[in-house]
């Protein structure tokens, strides 16, 4: 008699969006409470894990695995490899076990986001893996809802990128794109303010921190944060047309 193989487990990307648990979708509402495991990133190991706390009425831990993976925060891939690595595996077992794993990300899973690091891994050590992308409301899609700009109409287009891009080819940016959404400005504002005065475009731009949250705020006049500790979740928009 053949045996019986065990079927593995789906694994969700899923967007949990900018903050405001109004923002989920239904999907990720449905998912988020039915699969066994839920994947959590961490910067360090017991520490809060801001996506968890936007889905955290959605848990239930009496049925649900919560699997904390740590990822701390580097630029250095080499030094995070080892980590995605890790939390890849612990995922695969769960995976193999035959058990759905959710792993939760902030704003849409493909858009600056750790997931992008597990899917990569997971697909190239399992290439047949059930693999299933749940969008979310992206940081800048609820960053111009809130400031009320306009991100493209028309033949307009729409640059996204990190604020820590050269200088020589952000300027060139700056100057081909309609608009403009920088992300991770908080350790660079103050080299972006200078850039963007060259460019007279601080008057056309807003930056937005802890969009939709409590803590949310909204900056018109960017020139007054010069020289200020921005929180991590900030972003600037910069809108070259009114």
């Amino acid at each position: 008699m053949t045996p019986k193989v065990a079927k593995v487990g789906r694994l969700y990307g899923v967007g949990v969006g900018p903050g405001d648990p109004e923002l989920l979708t239904v999907k990720a509402q449905r998912v988020l409470s039915l699969v066994p495991v839920v994947c959590v990133p961490v910067k360090a190991a017991g520490q809060r894990s801001f996506a968890r706390s936007i889905v955290g009425e959605l848990i239930d831990t009496r049925r649900q695995e919560v699997l904390e993976l740590v990822f701390p925060m580097t630029k250095d891939a080499a030094a995070a490899e080892p980590h995605w690595q890790e939390a890849a595996e612990l995922i695969w077992k769960r995976l193999a076990a035959g058990k759905d794993c959710a792993f939760i990300s902030e704003g849409d899973p493909l858009i600056y986001s750790t997931f992008i690091d597990i899917f990569r891994i997971l697909v190239h050590l399992h290439p047949d893996l059930d693999i299933e992308i749940v969008p979310g409301i992206s940081s800048f899609n609820a960053a111009a809802a809130r400031s009320l700009t306009t991100l493209v109409d028309g033949d307009e287009r729409l640059a996204l990128l990190p604020a820590t891009f050269e200088s020589d080819k952000l300027q060139e940016v700056l100057r081909d794109f309609d608009t403009i959404v920088l992300f991770k400005v908080h350790s660079v504002l103050d080299r972006l303010l200078a850039i963007l005065e060259e460019e007279d475009l601080t008057g056309k731009t807003v930056c937005v921190t802890r969009c939709t949250g409590a803590e949310e705020v909204i900056e018109r006049d960017i020139r007054r944060l010069r020289g200020k500790k921005l929180d991590y979740f900030s972003l600037l928009i910069v809108r070259r047309r009114c």
